[in-house]
């Protein structure tokens, strides 16, 4: 088994339960690691024969893409999302972190994890 890794993705979104972040929007980072078995592309150097990192990376767009008031809510997306669409991912652990969150005090990120 290996873990694929795909971190530090930064989209612009409007994710957020106050009026304020839909219509302003903010930054968001998603960091997904892939637990998939690669013995296969090791051996044939072939790319059909792993996870396409793009392919992954414009799901995960794709998802962000699309408005949600919970973190929650996106993150799970865009886990069922990489399962359904790759078959090859055995297990996948996705960290989103909500940049500058609007929370009356100074602070980096809010940050969630879940895993599917």
């Amino acid at each position: 088994m290996s873990i694929i890794s795909i971190e530090g993705m930064e989209f612009f979104a409007y994710h957020g339960c106050f009026k304020e972040e839909q219509v302003i929007g903010t930054k968001f980072r998603v960091d997904l690691f892939l637990t998939v078995d690669t013995l296969r592309a090791e051996q044939t150097d072939n790319l059909h024969d792993t996870v396409n990192y793009q392919s992954v990376f414009q799901c995960v767009k794709e998802e962000m893409q699309t408005d949600s008031k919970l973190l929650e809510h996106v993150g799970r997306r865009i886990l069922t999302r990489v399962k359904m669409e790759f078959e090859a991912v055995e297990h996948a652990r996705l960290k989103i972190r909500k940049l500058n969150p609007p929370l009356g005090g100074k602070m980096d990120f809010v940050s969630l994890e879940l895993e599917a």
